[in-house]
């Protein structure tokens, strides 16, 4: 039986699976909230999915309360996933509607399920946040202002959490991914040379570790996980 529980956002996407993947094998109790498919499986047969909209505090509450309600796995992890991006033009060009809906899909979830959570992990005596965000919020690229800047966002929320919530015993930390070497990249990028991105299995290693007891004494950490990009 699991110890402890993970909260993993976005947790079937590209990512989110090998992350997914990774807790499992650790023997964590991991919740995946999903915004279609209310089927919930056992713990220990995979993860536990939960029906939530990410967006909104009520589907929040509804995935919190579910990765909370097994007493003998207490909550222990965030790992905040849930994101979108989308290319445009010049920031003269780029409405303010996609430049809002860039920071809603990367920051609101990420703040919402953050928030939601940090009182169980105070309570469970402490656990982790790990949150994502990208190179582009250190090297942003033309283009992609909204993307750059919502996920700058994340990093300085995250490293608010940091030193809010580390006298606590909580601890947050976060992973700057260039490219994934996910199908979709590589359907959106055919003639790049994907042997230089970075795969999902070897970011998810580096978010468990940061979840773990192994990476106690680190927390505010902006970790590049680049590839050889």
């Amino acid at each position: 039986m699991a110890e402890r529980s993970v909260l993993v956002t976005g947790g079937t996407g590209g990512l989110g699976g090998a992350v997914t993947a990774a807790f499992l094998r650790a023997g964590w109790r991991v919740v995946v909230p999903e915004r279609e498919g209310a089927a919930t499986e056992p713990a220990g047969s995979g993860p536990v999915r939960v029906t939530a909209d990410l967006l909104e505090p009520a589907g929040v509450a509804r995935a919190v309360e579910l990765a909370t309600a097994d007493p003998d796995a207490p909550l222990r992890a965030v790992v905040n996933l849930v994101g979108g991006y989308a290319s445009g033009g010049l920031v003269h060009e780029t409405p303010v509607e996609e430049f809002d809906r860039m920071l809603r899909i990367n920051l609101r979830p990420t703040y919402l399920v953050t928030q939601a959570a940090l009182p169980h992990l105070v309570a469970a005596g402490g656990g982790a946040v790990v949150c994502v965000s990208a190179r582009a919020a250190v090297a942003p690229f033309p283009g992609a202002a909204g993307y750059a800047t919502a996920k700058a966002a994340v990093l300085a929320f995250a490293n608010a959490v940091a030193v809010e919530y580390r006298p606590r015993g909580v601890r947050c930390n976060t992973v700057l991914p260039s490219v994934i070497d996910t199908p979709a990249n590589r359907a959106a990028q055919p003639d790049a040379d994907h042997r230089r991105w970075v795969s999902p299995a070897e970011i998810a290693a580096v978010i468990r570790f940061l979840a773990s007891d192994e990476s106690a004494p680190t927390s505010g950490a902006s970790i590049p996980v680049y590839g050889r990009a």
